[in-house]
């Protein structure tokens, strides 16, 4: 099979190259972001495979049917960047990585809570200026805290038992309570008793309508006062003008996110030669108590090497007619 690869970097290329020895699809790297604007690059190809900020609007989708495609394979888990919708209407079926390296995700959140906590990034900036004062550098034990955790999934689940391994107290909420989590004596209560709760909240949901800035700011109002909030899921979760009033006002004690409600334009590229046009993206990039990393959860070898080992099991699987059930969207 032809198969065009949307918003694929040189560092993804060796391993999907590598799992498609036992395939032999014929692969185009793509560089370019899949909009109504560039989906004529699929010309030619019998499938397209894309990431979280290619654009599978209606007009995408209906171009791509007129072409003759079919088939649309994402290197990611969410979905909420695909119009479902359309794409039923057009017969066009969409496969997912259901799930990779959970760690991957759960254990860089950790990262943005302890960098943010312990100051290891202002540390660092002033020691290569060989300044050792430890002034403004004050973090707390994260022993005997209060963690909420929002969605129990696969990452969620992971990002909860590493913070019961360090002695923290896990609040969850998820509408399908984990009985394995709950064993090992994670309690799940309501959203609003979580956030209240909580000293340090990090948000391990999809985005769907009714999770889309689940994080407002009435949510905001009801966490603690200097409560640590952690983001490594979708950006849309997070009212970002609501939170930077709440950063910005005290309330809010420090934000650490790998993702952002407007990335699209802005993460996978070069921005340091010129201004960034998202005021508040710049904003929470020059705030002291943020941390931003560019949707880099899932950047580990083992994480790359298994979606893309799924993607072209997806993508294999379909032209043998056996689809794992839990990696189809549509069709």
């Amino acid at each position: 099979m032809n198969i065009a690869f949307f918003s694929c970097q040189s560092y993804e290329q060796p391993f999907l190259e590598a799992a498609n020895g036992n395939h032999r699809h014929q692969l185009t790297f793509l560089p370019q972001t899949l909009t109504p604007e560039t989906v004529q690059l699929a010309a030619g190809h019998q499938a397209i495979c894309v990431f979280v900020n290619d654009q599978l609007t209606p007009p995408t989708l209906q171009a791509l049917a007129g072409m003759g495609i079919r088939l649309v394979a994402l290197r990611c888990t969410g979905y909420n960047q695909v119009d479902v919708q359309t794409a039923q209407q057009l017969g066009i079926r969409i496969l997912r990585v259901p799930t990779y390296s959970p760690h991957s995700v759960a254990e860089h959140a950790v990262a943005l809570l302890l960098s943010l906590n312990r100051k290891t990034y202002l540390a660092y900036q002033r020691t290569k200026e060989n300044n050792f004062t430890l002034d403004g550098l004050m973090g707390f034990d994260l022993y005997g805290k209060q963690v909420g955790v929002i969605g129990t999934g696969k990452i969620g689940a992971a990002f909860a038992r590493i913070m019961l391994g360090f002695g923290c107290h896990v609040l969850a909420h998820d509408k399908i309570p984990s009985a394995v989590l709950q064993q090992l004596g994670v309690a799940y209560l309501p959203l609003d008793e979580v956030l209240r709760k909580a000293d340090i909240l990090s948000l391990h949901c999809p985005l769907i309508p009714e999770t889309h800035h689940i994080i407002n700011a009435t949510a905001l109002g009801r966490m603690k006062p200097g409560s640590y909030l952690i983001n490594t899921s979708r950006g849309g979760l997070l009212d970002t003008s609501a939170v930077l009033d709440s950063l910005q006002s005290g309330h809010l004690g420090a934000l650490g996110i790998d993702v952002y409600e407007l990335e699209d334009d802005y993460f996978f590229a070069d921005w340091s030669d010129k201004d960034l046009p998202d005021v508040n993206l710049n904003t929470l990039t020059h705030l002291p108590n943020v941390l931003v990393t560019a949707h880099q959860g899932f950047f580990t070898r083992e994480a790359m090497g298994q979606i893309a080992h799924t993607t072209l099991n997806n993508l294999t699987y379909l032209e043998q007619e056996h689809i794992p059930a839990d990696a189809v969207v549509v069709g």
